[in-house]
């Protein structure tokens, strides 16, 4: 039996062909997903511990803490005298020190090197030798001076700087000039991952980024012979335990590529579950499939059952060839995913994204999954197939090539799916009722069961929906739109099957369109309502803080009319954390359009808050109420409440104040961005006169109205970019699925086409019949597709509204038509290869075909 399973296969190997190329894409996904990341967490990991290669032990500090009092407790960082402590024990080598912060540099024109968040600056502590292990200089040396600085060297090549050169460079203050004394290579992380480093020296970095005389981290080498526990032991009681952390450098390699490890794995599960989709999308081709070469070899089979073969043998041989197709599947699945993860990381290669070299991973784990997925999915698709051919009768069917057409009724089946879509759609509604993060999960497990339900039920659908357009069908294309509209309901189940994959994909790409488009509007309704300003200043790639400087500087700046930072701060009533912004109370009014519900926004110059409306509610707060706060200093002051506000989540905190209250009991600058009015309104002079006014700091971004809308805009843009691309797959699958549908469809059909052209269809109208076929079933599911993914965006959308002011559900009918269209190209693109094998049949010998 298995040598008649085998010689199947060979036989119909054409008709395999779709199949295997199905799970192939489908493996490939899969197992590219993991040798990707094996790949990567092997780098990184071996990144990792060149990081700390040589340290023995590093201790960290995180600040000053506060007491109960709120007054300020311990030291600012690790002081020299600690790290002279630490260097006279016995068993150390050599202790190094370090402070980071914020380095942006600009290349000739003045923008901005490296992806902004991982932009950095340090401090060069030479050892003994007069180097450093963390860095290899190319060129150069490291800085000794004030002004002198070193760079790394992809920053150097990108800015095209060479030692001696004078390089702006900004931190959050003003921009300052200095000069080049060397450039290094280096495996910091930041710098693999597309910044820059900025080496300072020490006392330089010290005054940047915390205080003189001390550093946030401190790394200890061993003398040979000394452990690295012992050398923790001796440290430990000469640091502050209770604003600091020691650890060997050993625990915080593992404890980093564990990290990595963790990050990747949600990078990997995100690809895996659109894997998923594309093999449970698969599941449909294969089955219909083998439903159709069982239902061809009909009489084959009940031959072998005449001569002496049990139910059991000829099921086990349909099976064993859905094995052979699983494993051929697997293997060139396999190979493909290793090609896909060699593709992957030169796509994000070309995005800039510095990746660290290393050997291709392929772990037998991958090898595993990607045979027993291969083999799986393509079994268990072809296990009711199989079962359905040991129900063959032999005698009933000796006379027929075809299995008979069944008159059973399809009432179980429709009444199980009644009952899965009602428990899907009573899921989701229920899902919006709870809202929030519980409701989305809800409405996720009600979707799953909708999508069942619809699959489960499409055989019925089909006639009347089909049907409905029939009419339509054969009063534009004549006797080819009929016959085209009678075929594709002719085998409900056939064509439940193949427009289920392509309704799958539609319902996930509509889903994610609506909600896309919708939020996109949100957030370009609240920027052009809400927000009045000509310019947002802010640090580029949208880390880190301005310093203070920056709102002194442009409200000093002639031609500029209007100024207010947005500080981000915070203050305790009682035991609860409340979150405050500190503005200008003289330009806010200008800037931003606060809509008040009661009270007005010059209060805010009398030294009163304003409060949201939501939190006002919460807090039982009216105009005239008070509150008394506690500041991060641990001073405290009673507020009175100057005005009730309708909330502007995104712009504003819940709680307004004047900057300079807020401010004077914070140390450090947390100016988030500033909001900037110019004489004349905006226009590009009045943007350069604010890039001016900050010395052409490269580190500070200066954007329009257009460029904030543009900035939320382009990131959903993205999102729904990289998840029409993974959905891709799911969708080229379903393409294969009428490929393959359509082309066995013209196989049994052979004498009746013959038949057809008999009594004078020509060959164009056959091929219109086969064409209009496809499309009938394809835009059968992708409508069915778009209507589930519109209500489940509802649904979604529905627990996003109550967080997000001025909600409401936009339909993206331009992007819908596009969808509807595609699907009908695909109907067109699908049906070329057999439509041209129907219209290409000899009438005599296909009239002559069983």
């Amino acid at each position: 039996m298995f040598r008649t399973a085998l010689r199947n296969v060979l036989a119909h190997k054409a008709r395999l062909l779709m199949t295997v190329l199905a799970v192939t894409l489908g493996v490939a996904f899969v197992s590219g997903t993991l040798v990707f990341t094996d790949t990567l967490k092997k780098s990184l990991s071996g990144q990792s511990a060149k990081d700390y290669a040589g340290v023995a032990v590093s201790v960290t500090s995180y600040g000053q803490g506060r007491n109960d009092q709120g007054e300020k407790e311990g030291e600012p960082g690790l002081g020299q005298a600690t790290l002279d402590k630490v260097k006279a024990l016995p068993g150390v080598e050599s202790v190094s020190g370090r402070v980071t912060g914020f380095a942006g540099v600009g290349d000739e024109n003045g923008k901005l090197i490296g992806a902004g968040w991982s932009n950095q600056g340090s401090n060069f502590t030479p050892l003994k030798d007069g180097k450093n292990p963390r860095y290899t200089f190319v060129a150069g040396a490291g800085p000794a001076k004030a002004d002198e600085i070193a760079l790394d060297k992809a920053t150097a090549e990108t800015g095209k700087y060479k030692v001696g050169d004078k390089v702006r460079v900004a931190t959050n203050g003003p921009v300052k000039e200095y000069s080049l004394a060397g450039v290094f290579t280096t495996e910091d992380g930041g710098v693999q991952a597309g910044g820059s480093l900025v080496l300072f020296e020490t006392k330089v970095a010290q005054e940047l980024y915390l205080k003189p005389g001390y550093f946030q981290e401190m790394s200890v080498a061993a003398k040979a012979g000394t452990s690295d526990e012992k050398l923790l032991a001796d440290i430990k009681p000469l640091v502050d335990g209770k604003h600091t952390t020691a650890k060997t450098g050993a625990e915080l390699a593992a404890k980093q590529a564990k990290d990595i490890e963790e990050g990747l794995g949600q990078m990997g599960t995100m690809l895996l579950v659109f894997a998923g989709i594309s093999l449970f999308v698969g599941i449909f081709l294969i089955y219909n499939t083998f439903t159709m070469l069982v239902a061809q070899r009909t009489k084959e089979l009940a031959l072998l059952r005449a001569v002496g073969a049990n139910r059991g043998q000829v099921m086990r041989s349909v099976l064993a060839e859905a094995l052979v197709v699983g494993a051929l599947s697997a293997v060139v699945g396999l190979l493909g995913g290793i090609g896909l993860a060699v593709g992957m990381r030169s796509v994000l290669e070309s995005f800039g994204a510095k990746l660290p070299g290393g050997d291709l991973v392929v772990a037998p784990g991958t090898i595993v999954a990607a045979l027993v997925i291969g083999v799986l999915v393509t079994t268990v698709a072809a296990v009711l197939p199989a079962w359905r051919t040991g129900r063959i009768a032999p005698v009933a069917a000796m006379g027929s090539a075809h299995l008979p057409a069944t008159a059973k009724s399809l009432l179980v089946r429709n009444i199980i799916g009644s009952i899965i879509s009602v428990i899907g759609i009573g899921l989701v509604l229920l899902g919006v009722s709870k809202g929030g993060d519980t409701g989305r999960m809800t409405i996720g497990a009600g979707a799953f069961f909708m999508l069942i339900g619809m699959i489960v039920l499409l055989p019925l659908l089909a006639k009347p929906v089909i049907g409905a357009v029939r009419p339509l069908l054969q009063k534009v294309f004549g006797i080819p739109g009929k016959l085209a509209s009678q075929n594709a309901v002719r085998n409900p189940r056939r064509t439940a099957v193949t427009a289920a994959s392509l309704a799958i994909g539609l319902t996930l790409v509509t889903t994610l369109s609506v909600l896309g488009i919708t939020v996109g509007k949100v957030v370009d309704r609240m920027s052009t309502e809400k927000l009045k300003a000509d310019y947002k200043v802010s640090m580029a790639g949208g880390m880190g803080y301005l310093d203070k400087s920056v709102t002194e500087t442009l409200a000093k700046t002639p031609g500029i009319k209007a100024v207010s930072p947005q500080t981000a701060g915070y203050f305790m009533v009682g035991d609860d954390f409340r979150s405050a912004s500190g503005v200008n109370p003289a330009g806010i009014g200008q800037l931003l359009n606060i809509e008040t519900v009661s009270g007005s926004v010059d209060s805010l110059g009398k030294g009163e808050i304003l409060v949201a409306e939501k939190s006002a509610k919460k807090a039982n707060l009216a105009v005239g109420s008070t509150i008394d706060v506690k500041y991060e200093d641990g001073q405290t002051q009673t507020l009175k409440v100057g005005a009730v506000y309708k909330d502007m989540e995104g712009l504003l905190s819940p709680y307004v104040l004047d900057d300079k209250i807020l401010g004077k009991h914070s140390e450090e600058s947390a100016v988030s961005e500033v909001y900037v009015n110019v004489d004349g309104g905006a226009s590009k002079a009045g943007q350069q006169k604010v890039v001016d006014a900050l010395g052409k700091n490269p580190a500070i971004n200066v954007a329009t109205q257009q460029d904030m809308r543009n900035e939320m805009g382009g990131m959903i843009n993205t999102m729904l970019n990289v998840m029409y691309g993974l959905l891709g797959m799911a969708l080229l699958i379903s393409v294969l699925g009428v490929v393959n549908t359509l082309a066995m469809s013209v196989f049994e059909r052979t004498q009746e086409i013959g038949m057809l052209r008999a009594i004078g269809l020509d060959r164009g109208r056959v091929k219109n019949m086969i064409r209009l076929e496809a499309v009938s079933i394809s835009l059968f599911g992708a409508a069915l597709g778009v209507a589930i993914g519109v209500f489940l965006a509802w649904a979604v959308g529905s627990t996003l509204a109550k967080s997000m002011p001025n909600y409401e559900l936009i339909l993206p009918w331009d992007r819908i038509g596009i969808f509807l269209l595609l699907a009908a190209v695909v109907g067109v693109l699908a049906a070329m290869w057999p439509a041209r094998s129907a219209a290409r049949l000899n009438m005599l010998t296909a009239i002559k075909t069983e």
